[in-house]
This record gives structure tokens, sequence and C-alpha cells, in this order.
């Protein structure tokens, strides 16, 4: 990014800074104004290398009273907010600059760009066309673990983002420009008076409603505008237009379906997370038929329609009778938990074709009688809502451990005196389950006793059965290992009598498992009942955050990478189409990261026109809080998956594999070594970091360990490992053994991987930005608060890594500053620093008086600053 065209951000910055620092002035006085500034003063100097007025900024922040030094932190933090929505938008006008010139080269990563480049190196038109019409890329939201923000916050940033677009209008007049500024500082200050901190911990159905209100804000608007420009971009560089029907971005959710770890997930949650989804969608609907009823006024129609003198309004009027009747029999199931149940759909709208018949007699109807360019218009957008959405918005997965299964058959097995199956080898368990698929006699008595956990896991199954199929989508298994915990979800999904079974698609997420992945599935694709039960098509889910845990980010990369290579020759051998299911998250510790670099990494082979990936956490708001940037997203999916599709990478050189292992392996030692085998390493995470205060803050539904609020590492989930850690600035999983894994290799083997292996390359980039965050001097100022001096030699040690880590880098990357070559992300973390460094000390002295006297107001102390920090990091988990 040029200074150019880093002017308009700057300029949006300094104006939110600006009608920040007057909310404060009127809100709080001039006390707390004059404060902020001195801190802010203090922190820029700090930054800019004179070290002792970071001592002074750390012991006025030190020494303050909670409640002079919450304030500044809540300021800091608001001003990080404000930027990133300013970010946001600069994107978004970005977007809009490469699109308004005609004589500027087109964006990387969008339709013009990746098509021209995919046709100028080979790829015919037709292939293009067709490979376009068949993509299948869908988006898997999940429940907010680590996004701190509440939504009512949220909507006022949106509404912020809103009001900077309009203030880009060149033909503002002088009162027109007045009023932007003046919605801009009550908003401003509406946020300012607005707490941040929950004050009960979301339920799952609250999670559901937020995930939902992203499609009202954004996704709804966004995906017609997508559609169009894809048709746009085929039609220009193809020759031909999307299918009608052409769905090339779905939708699915685990925010109201993943059980694992989570026992607040319930039979009725589920059930009422379905409902949900139907009604905000025939809601969403019923805004668009009836702005069609108003448009669609023609006095005549094609034979289709009904000879009557409005013929498209009366078509139209009963698909809003059958709409009104579907959202208020929804309505009224939702009253109670388990209304769910009772809902049968009668007289309401069940089936797409329901509401697409219609509405596509209604355009052939438009085209037959000469209104097509009415018909591509507001009713098309309709349609393609309705092919990608369906009457349910979002399809809902079911996720559940492989061992809950297991212990489910035990007690089935126990209760009919089979023996245990949980005791039984893999032969026996198959055995057992594939006689028993086979068999037409129910298994499972009338009369089962069972303890709670398998009670309800009964019940979920049992939930499936009674949804509606169209509103579910996979039956993901956890910690998935063997053939048998495959079969063991084929066989519960059939005695609970489900007539159109969910597929099933096993998580493999450990290394070990990840070793075993391509081989388990071989074994499974080998019984005969399982192959013809699937149909030719088989989708297979990689997990990122606990295979990092385990042995950190960059051996875990390679262990991905190679079992994606593996499960696409399974897969091609057998004849069956494979789909990957990628699990990442928002932090590159767990597999985030810039999207097309992502998917551009990937083996070959291992797309071939087909993704489904999570979003998690804040990547939902960061990925699609503002329509323009939904719509550049879904794009960049679009793009890469079809750049990955027809331009795959060539395969790595056989010595750069063994130079990858080598490097894996000295990482993963080091790794583990100080993890999982050191004795006091726990010691010091809980103690350096906020991980037991973020385990009880009300910022997700499910428990931030499995199994209770005991146990090592192994039993943390990946999502508060990852948190913990940026809020210290530490960001260790996401580098901890690169240092080992460099010094192991060959300088100048590694410089070739760089410039001819999009894997490698992928891999360093991502661990330079997660360098380009960290900072040594913050985490130290954590150990100096938090760490008894018998420990410290731990942090002194990681922090050693870090810095020989950074210089390991920058000698394979060749450059004198980390992101040297990446301006925008550069800047962003240069202008972010001197706002997060006050709050990160603000953080660790509340952390230091929480833990030595807690109360209700130092917890909420803690919270704001967790936000704070999390606003400035902006990928935390």
């Amino acid at each position: 990014m040029s200074e150019a065209t880093d002017k308009p951000l700057r300029d949006d910055v300094h104006l939110l800074g600006e009608l920040l620092g007057r909310s404060l002035r009127e809100q709080e006085g001039e006390a707390l104004f004059d404060l902020v500034e001195r801190v802010r003063s203090l922190a820029k100097s700090g930054r800019a290398g004179n070290a002792g007025d970071f001592d002074r900024l750390a012991a006025l922040l030190a020494t303050s009273a909670t409640s002079e030094a919450l304030p500044v932190a809540r300021a800091f933090a608001h001003f990080l907010s404000l930027a990133n929505v300013a970010e946001q938008h600069h994107r978004v006008r970005r977007r809009r600059n490469y699109q308004r010139d005609p004589d500027a080269r087109p964006q990387p990563g969008s339709f013009d760009e990746v098509f021209t480049r995919l046709k100028a190196n080979g790829i015919a038109a037709g292939d293009l066309f067709s490979n376009a019409a068949a993509l299948r890329v869908e988006l898997v939201l999940t429940a907010h673990p680590t996004e701190v923000v509440r939504r009512t916050l949220l909507q006022k940033y949106a509404r912020i983002g809103e009001l900077l677009a309009q203030r880009d209008r060149t033909d503002l007049t002088i009162p027109e420009q007045h009023e932007v500024l003046d919605a801009l500082r009550r908003e401003i200050t509406s946020a300012w008076e607005t707490d941040e901190v929950r004050q009960e911990r979301p339920t799952p159905l609250d999670e559901v409603k937020g995930g939902l209100f992203i499609f009202e804000q954004t996704l709804w608007h966004a995906l017609p505008r997508y559609l169009r420009a894809l048709d746009h971009a085929l039609r220009t560089h193809a020759g031909q237009p999307l299918p009608l029907d052409a769905a090339p971005m779905r939708f699915g959710s685990w925010i109201g379906g993943d059980r694992d770890g989570n026992p607040n997930v319930t039979a009725d949650v589920t059930g009422q997370a379905c409902l949900l989804g139907r009604w905000m969608a025939a809601d969403l609907y019923l805004r668009e038929v009836d702005a069609l009823r108003a448009e669609l006024s023609m006095h005549s129609g094609s034979d289709e329609l009904p000879p009557v003198k409005e013929p498209y309004r009366a078509v139209l009027r009963d698909v809003r009778v059958s709409l009104l009747h579907t959202r208020a029999s929804i309505e009224d199931a939702l009253r109670t938990s388990d209304g769910w149940k009772t809902w049968s759909g009668s007289g309401a709208l069940i089936d797409d074709r329901e509401l697409l018949d219609p509405l596509l007699r209604c355009h052939r109807s438009l085209h037959d009688t000469g209104n097509g360019i009415v018909a591509d218009g507001r009713l098309l957008d309709l349609l393609r809502r309705v092919h990608a959405f369906g009457l349910t918005l979002v399809r809902l997965d079911v996720r559940q451990d492989a061992a809950r299964h297991t212990a489910l058959l035990d007690a089935v097995s126990r209760e009919l005196g089979m023996g245990s199956f949980a005791e039984w080898d893999e032969p026996r368990r198959q055995e057992f389950l594939l006689r028993e698929l086979a068999s037409r006699r129910p298994l499972l008595p009338r009369e089962l006793s069972l303890g709670h956990a398998e009670r309800e896991d009964l019940a979920t199954f049992r939930a499936i059965a009674a949804i509606p199929r169209a509103s579910l989508g996979a039956y993901v298994i956890t910690m998935a290992a063997a053939p048998s915990d495959v079969l063991a979800v084929a066989l519960l999904q059939k005695e609970s009598g489900i007539r159109e079974p969910l597929r099933i698609v096993p998580l493999f997420e450990t290394i070990a498992d990840l070793r075993r992945a391509a081989e388990t599935m071989k074994n499974l694709l080998a019984i005969d009942w399982y192959r013809k039960a699937i149909g030719g098509k088989q989708e297979v889910m990689i997990g990122y955050s606990d295979s990092s845990k385990d042995s950190g980010r960059l051996a875990a990369a390679w262990e991905l990478f190679q079992a994606q290579e593996q499960l696409a020759g399974v897969f091609s051998d057998s004849g069956v189409e494979l789909t990957l299911f990628h699990g990442r998250g928002g932090s590159v510790g767990r597999g985030g990261g810039p999207t097309y670099l992502a998917i551009a990494a990937q083996p070959p082979g291992s797309v071939a026109g087909r993704l489904r990936t999570t979003i998690q956490g804040e990547m939902i708001q960061a990925e699609f809080g503002l329509p323009g940037i939904a719509l550049r997203t879904l794009e960049v999916y679009t793009t890469a998956t079809l750049d990955a599709t027809l331009a795959p990478p060539r395969p790595p050189r056989d010595e750069w594999r063994a130079a990858m292992q080598r490097m894996s392996d000295s990482s993963a030692r080091t790794y583990r070594a100080l993890v999982h085998e050191t004795p006091r390493f726990l010691d010091y995470f809980r103690a350096a970091t906020p991980e037991v205060e973020l385990g009880a803050i009300n910022i997700g539904s499910r428990p931030a360990r499995r199994g209770g609020p005991t146990g090592g590492v192994d039993s943390l989930r990946a999502i508060p490992w990852q948190f913990a850690w940026t809020q210290t600035r530490l960001l260790l999983p996401s580098w901890l053994g690169v240092d080992a894994a460099l010094e192991a290799a060959d300088a100048a083997e590694v410089k070739a991987m760089m410039r001819e292996w999009p894997f490698f390359r992928s891999t360093v980039e991502l661990v330079e930005m997660v360098l380009a965050k960290a900072e040594a001097r913050i985490a130290e100022w954590y150990d100096r608060l938090l760490v008894p001096a018998e420990l410290r030699d731990i942090g002194d040690d990681l922090r050693a890594r870090l810095l020989r880590t950074v210089d390991l880098v920058l000698g394979i990357t060749g450059r004198e500053r980390l992101l040297e070559n990446n301006h925008a992300l550069r800047r962003s973390i240069d202008v972010r620093n001197p706002y997060v460094d006050p709050i990160n000390i603000v953080q660790a002295e509340i952390l230091r008086r929480l833990r030595e006297k807690p109360d209700d107001a130092l917890r909420d102390a803690f919270v704001t600053t967790a936000n704070g920090i999390a606003a400035g990091m902006r990928n935390t988990g």
C-alpha cells in the first residue's frame, strides 16, 4: 500500500480518534482526557526507542487505582475497535478503487485477475466455466469462544462503517457532511457509554442468534451481489452465464450442534437452533417477496400464471401467505424448549421446491413475455438465494466425540448381556457393528438403563430423526481413529429411526490420528456395506487446533500437508469423491491466516473444486462484518478454490520433503520437550497468562477444558490455549520450535523452498506475521508482575527463543525487518502497538490484584482489557 492509497485510511483513523477524544472530554471530563493523552505520548515514545518512557508509562499505570487505570484502558480499547472499523472500510474502498479505474490492473484474487491468469496459462474457457459452475464451497460458522465483543457493540461498529462509506461520497453538501459527522459522534459516544462486559455467560441459543445475525446483517445482501459478479466474469472470460441453479457458495453451522465437550448443547438446543434458522429464513424471504409484489405489477403473463389482472402479484400473494404461516408456526413452536418436537411443519414451507417452483414460473413468464430485464433483477437474486440458503438459511452439523459413541454402545452391549463394546478390539467391533447394520431387527430395547451422558447422546440421535433433514448437514466425529468410530455412528442413526442418515465425517486432529488417517479411510472404504452406503462421496475433516497444540504449528502444518496428500491418493485410487473439511481457527496457531495463501498452499489434488472450512470466533466479523468485506471474502474463497483446482502447485521435490521432515522433527522435539515434558511449564503458563481468568468470564457457552477445570495442557481446549498466549503477546504456540527447525536446515535449500514451494512459503510467511505481532517486552512485564521467581527462567528462555526465531526468519527471507514486503500489515501493527501496550500493562496489574484479592469489579476490569487486547491483535483464537 503506497502512501497515497494509505492516506484515506490515516484520515479516517485520525477522525475517529478525534471524535473519541471529544466524547471522552464530554462524558468523563478533561482529567481523563489529559491522562489518556499523557499515556499515549509515553507509549509512542517508548515505542520509538525511549526505554525510559516505557518504564515511566508502566510505573504510571501500575501505581494508579483501578478506577483511574481502567478508563484509560477502555479508551485505548475503543480506539482500537474504531481503527478496526476504519481498516475494514478501507479494504472495501480499495476494492472499489480497483474496480473504478478501467486502466488499473485487476485486484489480486479478484474474478478478473484470476480468470485472466488461468486463461493465459492455458486453461480453456469451457473448463473455466464448467469448474466454476460445479464449484462447491461451504463456509461453516462456529460459535464465538474468543469473540469478546458484545453484539450490541458490533452493531454500532457496523453503523460506523456505513457512515464512513457515506463520508466518502464526493457529492455530499456541507450540511450533509455535518450530518455524517454528528452521526459518527453519536455512535462513538453511544459505544463508550455501553457496558462491554457481559454480565451473564451466553447460552448456546444466544450464540445461535448471534450467528444468524451475520446473515441478516450482511450475507443475505452480499450473496446475490457476489453471484452477479461471478456471472459477469464468466460471461466475459468464458462466454457463458452462471447457471440459474448454480450454488458455488453455501453455508453451514456448528452453533447449536457442536456438543463436543459442551454439556450445554442438548437435543433441545439443536432442535431450537434448526427452527431459529428456518424462522430467520422465512422472515428474510418475506421481505423480498413483499418487495417483489410491489415491483411486479405487470397486468399479463404467460399461460403458466393464473389468468387474472395482476398474475405475478397473485402468485406471490400465495407465496407470502405460506411464508407468514411458516414463520407463525415456528414462533408457536419456539415458545417452549421442546416445541420443536411437535413442529410438523403442517401447512408450512418445508421443501425448497415449494418456494422455488412459483418463483421459477414467474421468472419464465417474464422472459417469455419480453420482460427478461425485469426477471433478471430482484427475482433472479431471490432465486439464487433459495438455491444457496434454502428454507433453512444454514445447515447445522452435529459434532460429538468418538468416545461418547463408544460409551453409549458399551452401555447397550452390557445391558443386553453381549459383553463390553469398549473392551473389544477393532475387528470384533467391526464385526458387531456390521452385523447389526445388516440386521432388520432393532438392537435397542424399549427400556434401557443409561447414565445421563448416554441418555443425552441417544436423545441427540432421536432429535436428528425428528428434525427435517434439510436443516441438518453432517455428523462430525471428533477424535476419530478407526473405521469402527464411523460405523458406530451409522448404527446409532439406523437404530434411532433416521430415514435419511446424515453423512458421517470423521475428524482427524491429533498428530497420531493424522498419520493414520489415510490407512483408516482405506480400511473403511474396503468394507462393502460402507462403500455402498456413501454413494461414491465422502467428506473427511482435518483439525488444525489439536495437532498444533500437540506438536507445534510447524510440525502440525507438515503433518496436515502429508495427511491431505495421502487421503487424496486413497480416494483417487478408490474412485470415491473426496471433500476435505478444514477445521481452521482465527489464529495462525490454529490454521488461520490469509485465505488465498492458505488454499494455494494445499497439496495438489486435495481441493478438486470442493472445499469446506470453518469460520471461527472473531473471524466471522472480520470476514463478514461489513457488506463490502463479505463480498470480497466470498470472491476470494471462490477464486482461490478454482485456482487450486485448475492450476494446482507441483508436488514438492523429494529432497524438500526430506528437509521438511527434518525440520518438523526438530521443531516437534523442541515444542514437546517444553510444553509436554517440562514439569514446571504448566505452572508457568498459568502464572504468566490469564488462562485461568479467561475460563471464568462470559465469552462462550463451552467450558475451557475437556472434563473439568483441572488437568494439563492436553485437557485444555485449543482455543483458550491460543487466546491466553495472545493476551500476553508472546504468541507462543504459533512459533515455538521454529528456531530449532531452521537451525537444523540448510540455508540455501530453505531459500529455494521459499521461492518454489507454496506450502513452505505460506508456512514461513504466517510465522513471520506472528513474530511481527509478538512482543517480548510486554511478555516480560507479565512475568515480572505475575510469575514466581522460581519459574521466571522459563520465560527468560522463551523470550530468548522468540528473538532467535526472528533472526532466523529474517535470514531466510533476506529482509532487514519483519513484514518489510507487506506495508499495509506492517503499518497496521506499528499503529496499534502504542495503543495495545498500555492495555497490556493495565491488564497485568489487574491480574496481580485479582489474584491477591478477587472481586467482581476487578473481574469486569479484566474483561475490558481482554476485549481491548483482542481488538488490537485481531486474530486471537
